[in-house]
């Protein structure tokens, strides 16, 4: 709709008022629209003496001028609902179009740290004007000879000055300012939702579209809301008031302490002063009032307000119940952690239709994708309660690490998300223990972590902060290292000091630098800190160097690989690299804990270089096995000699039991990257997987079912497919058998989330490997409900799976069921599962026609383009459709989640022409995809000589298999 930028005599008057308010009574009134869209007249710069002004500087922010507060008025103007009033008994009254812009005006203060004669901002897509600098030593105006925009990757705005800000002085900025609301998931966006029903269902009743405003302003957006400090160590104060359409609701990070009615369409809502934070965190919303909310159950004790806020019908179905409930919990046990109080008085969760990522952990308001927030009891499955729990726990830990204390730079970013990751584990298995999900969550990360450090073009914890400079690049640090691999090292670096010594390291190190910046040394200094406070502690491990300890690990990309020769005890570390004839000189302090059949007391051994020693604690004797890496705690694989592999592959087959469960799934997944590698034989990887005919847990059943997935997509499109497809039907029929009466009863395990993962997985396993039975009850249960139409009474843990698969063995009947039944449900978990289950045809029109639906927001939202055209990508009859489509529609389609979209289409790149056709797709503007492209192009150049080698003995060792199969039937 076109924009509409006329201004209401009422909030000019409101914006006139405010900013004097603001800013002490030094401007007269502002006419808000002339002033902001007056075209301004740039003069050249001064010229800087060099030996006593801050030098310009190249993309980051000089550090001259250190910000101190901010006050900013801002002027929302979208409607939150358009009523259609006219009518054939008056057609005279027409629909006002909606107003796509927001003005506004902002006042930073700021120290001067170094005599200067410009101000660098940071601007992006904004109209800047009118600009005031003062000195409020002197209160004196200081004049603005010119202002510019850099028409660069910076995007610096500069304001040039007739006199200098002299060294330790207080000064103040003044901008006006006007821009568009995104459209785009990104700054300031627009949200759409119906009235009543969760989605577009209502297309012919505009009476029932409703609009949100929000923001999303990580990592570097907060730029194109208003001109600011935008680097996350130049931390501020901020002082909000929003103006907004009567019968509408503005939420902030702070709590509202003033709201009043401007005139009969206007009013404005001021908040309080937040903490002292980095501008990614600045949010506020403007809902309709309508929007409702519900505050958690709290004690005489509790001090902090938990508010969440969704749509009116969520609400009063009770569907934020369990969000506030589990939020308040979370909040209790990390309060008492970390010894610190949460530093507001209130947190408002707010599920919005409209949001990427998942949540964002905003001070005071934090932001979720319904999906993570919303449950509904009976239709939500059960496991979507640990999504909801994991997230809220996630951004949670946020609150302490990440608002409270924060990286100096995005090179950092592990200290903010590997600390959450690693924090939402403890928290959600404290305050939900039924979940029983803790390990399942370590190896999820342990694994995504592994994957993609194990490949040459993977980066440090903490590159250097040189080498992150554009908002590409910081992007680029939004990965599987950050997050799922800081958690990893951070659980690897608790278990070496000790869980005691750890929590305190953490405790001492928020108390340090609360409302602060660190870098990770500032971490590693505290953890070593409370090691000596308590090193009389029995507690307290090996930490007279943790430092030393752990800069290998954060300062270098990749992981070793500790190969154990029990035949003469030689031991010695290498870097992991699928592609195993890169040279590599790296190394770490590696703690090898590690039991045996002779004793199952654990011992411990250092490796501190990769030159090969001889442990005697390493010679098995009497033919016993040596297993290391006791529950997977080190961030490493392990290889032995072909003879205790053996015997470790025949312990598992004789008695699993007397391997640890967490590295029972662990042996499956290192004897298949060690296999990928060169590193073993195929047949070894394929042989520890002979022992899941009697195995029923979830975890190595997982890491078998994950490590042949890439199998699969490495041969689905040839003759190994066939065998490979008979022998996994085989071996999955047992762990179906156990489930089948459960499932077909449509019943599942109770308060053990990981025998329903099992019983799930037995489905997806048996189901597209063919296992009759399987394929029939999915059939049964899907036509029962297509002849029920909206009485659904399959489980609501089975039926993503039961979807899938019975959409994957129909026709168009069942997609287009499918379809109707995700453009009508209510429940975003249920659509969730519908959208996955619509990319499982195998009908290609079928498909090509999903992906066309993806173009549309009405059909597909903005948010979830990417992930359906990810699900549509794993379906081998979709993923070279997805490929082309992808490549002629990337601007759209990569406004989401560019990354994800590039590792999944190109997963079974494994031909000559495939590599070449990546490469063409380097010299794409990929923004901050590039990084994803250039993992893929060395993944691809893995797998096509990955085949090329063991094609044969794949082929070959499934034949054998199956022939194994076919002799047992007759």
């Amino acid at each position: 709709m076109p924009l509409k930028f006329g201004t209401s005599k009422a909030i000019a008057i409101a914006f006139g008022v405010l900013t004097v308010s603001s800013i002490g009574g030094m401007f007269t009134m502002i006419i808000l629209f002339k002033a902001q869209t007056q075209n301004i007249t740039m003069t050249p710069p001064p010229t800087l003496p060099p030996t006593t002004m801050a030098p310009p500087p190249d993309m980051r922010l000089p550090k001259s001028l250190v910000p101190q507060k901010y006050e900013i008025v801002l002027a929302v103007h979208l409607y939150t609902k358009i009523i259609e009033e006219g009518n054939g008994s008056n057609p005279n009254i027409t629909t006002p179009n909606q107003t796509m812009i927001f003005t506004g005006n902002s006042t930073v203060h700021f120290q001067c740290a170094q005599k200067t004669m410009s101000i660098f901002l940071n601007s992006r897509y904004l109209n800047v004007s009118s600009p005031v600098v003062l000195n409020e030593n002197t209160k004196r105006n200081i004049k603005v000879s010119g202002m510019k925009h850099r028409d660069d990757e910076s995007d610096f705005l500069e304001l040039e000055l007739m006199d200098p800000l002299e060294t330790g002085g207080n000064y103040s900025l003044f901008l006006s300012f006007h821009g568009e609301v995104s459209d785009n998931l990104e700054a300031l966006y627009l949200s759409r939702y119906t009235d009543g029903i969760f989605d577009y269902e209502s297309v012919d009743d505009p009476n029932a579209d409703r609009f949100i405003a929000a923001t999303n302003l990580q990592p570097t957006d907060a730029r194109k809301v208003f001109p600011c400090f935008d680097e996350p160590d130049m931390k501020a104060v901020f002082k909000l008031t929003i103006i907004h359409r009567r019968e509408t609701r503005a939420l902030g990070n702070a709590a509202p302490y003033e709201s009043n009615i401007l005139d009969d369409e206007w009013q404005y809502t001021i908040f309080r002063a937040t903490p002292k934070m980095s501008t990614y965190l600045f949010a506020f919303a403007v809902v309709d009032d309508s929007f409702k909310s519900i505050t958690s159950p709290s004690s005489d004790t509790d001090r902090v307000e938990i508010n969440t806020y969704a749509r009116p019908e969520a609400i009063n179905a009770g569907h934020a119940d369990y969000a506030g409930d589990i939020a308040r919990k979370l909040l209790r046990f990390y309060e008492s952690q970390f010894e610190m109080k949460y530093s507001m008085e209130k947190i408002d969760q707010l599920a919005l239709p409209d949001l990427y990522p998942a949540a964002m952990e905003n001070w005071g308001l934090i932001t979720y994708q319904e999906g993570f927030l919303l449950y509904q009891e009976g239709v939500s499955s059960l496991l979507h309660k640990e999504d909801i729990a994991t997230v809220i726990a996630h951004e949670l830990a946020h609150q302490w690490f990440g608002n409270e204390v924060t990286m100096k730079w995005w090179n950092d970013l592990w200290l903010n998300e590997g600390i959450a990751t690693y924090l939402s584990y403890i928290a959600v298995d404290s305050v939900e223990p039924t979940f029983n999900i803790k390990e399942i969550s370590i190896m999820n990360d342990l694994h995504d972590a592994f994957r993609e450090d194990a490949l040459a073009s993977s980066h440090p914890l903490s590159p250097a902060s040189k080498e992150i400079n554009t908002t590409d690049h910081i992007l680029g640090m939004f990965d599987s290292i950050s997050y799922s691999k800081g958690a990893i090292v951070l659980r690897m670096l608790a278990n070496h000091v000790g869980e005691v010594v750890f929590n305190k390291g953490l405790q001492m190190y928020l108390k340090a630098f609360q409302y602060g910046n660190v870098e990770k040394d500032d971490l590693l200094k505290y953890i070593q800190m409370a090691a000596t406070q308590n090193r009389g502690n029995k507690a307290v491990r090996n930490t007279d160097d943790i430092a030393g300890f752990m800069n290998p690990w954060t300062t270098q990309s990749g992981y070793p690989v500790i190969t154990i020769n029990t035949t003469n005890g030689q031991v010695y570390q290498k870097q992991f690299l699928f592609n195993n004839s890169a040279n590599s000189s790296n190394s770490w302090t590696v703690e090898i804990e590690f039991i045996s059949n002779a004793s199952s007391k654990f011992e411990k051994v250092y490796l501190y270089n990769n030159k090969p020693v001889n442990k005697e604690a390493f010679i098995a004797k009497n033919g016993e096995w040596i297993l290391a890496n006791i529950n997977c705690i080190g961030y490493y694989r392990v290889n032995y000699n072909p003879e205790n592999w053996e015997r470790l592959l025949a312990q598992l087959q004789k008695n699993r039991h007397s391997i640890p469960l967490l590295n029972r799934g662990q042996l499956i997944d290192d004897a298949f990257n060690l296999a990928r590698a060169k590193l073993v034989n195929v047949t070894l990887a394929l042989n520890s997987t002979l022992f899941l005919t009697k195995e029923t847990e979830f975890l190595p059943w997982e890491s078998a079912v994950r490590n042949l997935e890439y199998f699969i997509l490495m041969f689905d499109r040839s003759e190994v497919y066939g065998p490979m497809q008979t022998y996994l039907r085989e071996q999955v029929r047992e762990l179906y058998n156990v489930f089948k009466n459960d499932t077909d009863d449509d019943r599942v395990p109770q308060n053990d989330h990981s025998l329903q993962y099992t019983q799930l997985l037995a489905i997806k396993l048996a189901c597209s490997n063919g296992l009759p039975e399987c394929v029939e009850m999915a059939k049964q249960k899907y036509a029962a409900w297509m002849e029920r139409n909206n009485t659904n009474s399959i489980h609501p843990n089975l039926r993503s799976e039961i979807y899938c698969q019975a959409v994957a063995a129909g026709e168009k009947e069942e997609w287009e069921f499918a379809w109707d039944m995700y453009q009508t449900s209510s429940n975003t978990s249920e659509k969730e599962q519908l959208r996955r289950a619509l990319s499982c045809t195998k009908k290609i029109w079928l498909l090509s026609r999903y992906l066309d639906y993806t173009l549309d927001p009405e059909k597909i939202r903005l948010m979830d383009v990417a992930s359906t055209i990810y699900y549509i990508a794993q379906n081998s009859a979709g993923q070279a459709l997805a490929w082309n489509f992808i490549r002629a529609n990337w601007d759209y389609v990569s406004q989401g989640d560019g990354a994800m979209l590039i590792a999944g289409v190109t997963s079974r790149f494994s031909t000559e022409f495939e590599l070449e056709e990546l490469m063409r797709f380097q010299n794409y503007d990929l923004g901050g995809a590039s990084r994803a492209v250039s993992l893929a192009i060395e993944q691809t150049q893995v797998n096509i000589q990955w085949v090329k080698e063991n094609k044969d003995d794949v082929l070959r060792w499934f034949e054998q298999k199956t022939s194994s199969v076919r002799q047992k039937e007759y």
